[in-house]
């Protein structure tokens, strides 16, 4: 099931126009440049933001349209911002407890209602005691998505939670924020503009700039687009849904099967058949005629290049590729391309240097 949304309209100097939908479950990432319009769209979802040109359907109740506009304290929202913004005053428990307090009638999502339940998935049972200010970044946000989950929204709003936290942090929250697509029956829109945030997190994409949508659709399509801004970031690169085919225990790695080849990666510690994510970036890429067996590059595959663009700097373009029906990209210099006379139609082999395991 899909959502559809549109808001346009004037907000001071800057013109908000987007229309586009999303799926009812799994992440939606609201990616773009600073200064886009990521935040404003999200806050028009929340109700902060009013733009009579508006329509808005979630869970088959209108939020917004023609005739009616619902005010943000009647809207099952759960909203996280960049900073966790929670009570200094109230404990960890008593934080979450004020997010009960806030839900409205109709209950949504996860598996249960249960305050227990959510407190284990986002592991912060042994910081219900504790004050906000003794607390580390990447906690203090947990408990802030704690928080907007127990008012029971029908809609999670996420604006750049890891904007604010460092390297540390960062690694920290991810592996929880990755768990809660998988735990809640509602949609989560996350705004990011952070490619690898994109890759990890998000089923959906839904690309912004200068307050227009320029493109939505899954984030394996979208990412491996030549025609898009995100093209030219120094981590472009191609999100790979695959499964585990293979372990060598001896090597320590396993082998990751997609439709159209296998990449050897190192063991994420999984069975053999459980889904793994995996991310691709263009830089790590390279392009051959023929397949190469005296290299250290472990995974060499088939591909058919299908799309050529030029990068931000004419030393370098980015080649599209088919792996089978898995798109990749690769970041190579135009004299390199030049001598092998690569363009679309080329076969070639594809040299994946690095792999990174994402979930």
């Amino acid at each position: 099931m899909m959502i559809e949304a549109r808001f346009a309209g004037d907000l001071g100097a800057f013109r908000l126009d987007a229309s586009f939908e999303f799926p009812d479950r799994g992440v939606t990432a609201l990616f773009g440049p600073s200064g886009c319009g990521k935040t404003s769209l999200l806050r028009c979802f929340a109700g902060l933001n009013h733009l009579p040109q508006g329509k808005l359907t979630i869970d088959g109740t209108p939020w917004q349209d023609e005739a009616r506009f619902l005010p943000p304290h009647r809207r099952a929202v759960g909203y996280v911002f960049q900073d966790a913004n929670l009570f200094a005053h109230l404990s960890v428990r008593d934080n979450l407890l004020y997010g009960r307090k806030r839900a409205l009638k109709k209950p949504l999502s996860a598996k249960g209602d249960d305050v227990d339940d959510l407190v284990s998935l986002l592991g912060i049972g042994h910081l219900l005691d504790r004050a906000p200010a003794n607390l580390s970044g990447g906690e203090r946000q947990r408990v802030a998505v704690g928080r907007a989950l127990l008012a029971e929204p029908r809609l999670l709003l996420m604006d750049e939670p890891l904007s604010a936290l460092d390297y540390g942090a960062r690694q920290e929250i991810l592996p929880y924020l990755e768990r809660l697509p998988k735990s809640l029956s509602i949609p989560i829109l996350y705004v990011t503009h952070a490619p690898d945030e994109v890759a990890r997190l998000a089923d959906h994409i839904v690309l912004i700039d200068k307050g227009r949508v320029r493109a939505s659709g899954p984030v394996s399509e979208i990412m491996a687009r030549l025609d898009l801004p995100m093209l030219n970031d120094e981590d472009a690169g191609v999100a790979i849904e695959a499964h585990i085919g293979e372990r060598d225990p001896q090597w320590h790695l396993a082998r990751a099967d997609f439709a159209g080849g296998s990449l050897w990666i190192r063991d994420p510690d999984r069975a053999v058949g459980a889904p793994v994510r995996l991310m691709i970036r263009a830089r790590d890429v390279t392009l051959a005629l023929s397949p190469q067996t005296d290299s250290s590059v472990l995974n060499s595959i088939p591909a058919v290049i299908t799309d050529i663009a030029p990068s931000t700097h004419p030393a370098a373009i980015t080649v599209r590729a088919m792996m089978g029906e898995t798109p990749v990209l690769s970041r190579v210099t135009t004299r390199s391309a030049a001598e092998l006379g690569l363009a679309p139609g080329s076969n070639v082999w594809v040299l994946v240097k690095s792999v990174a395991v994402l979930d």
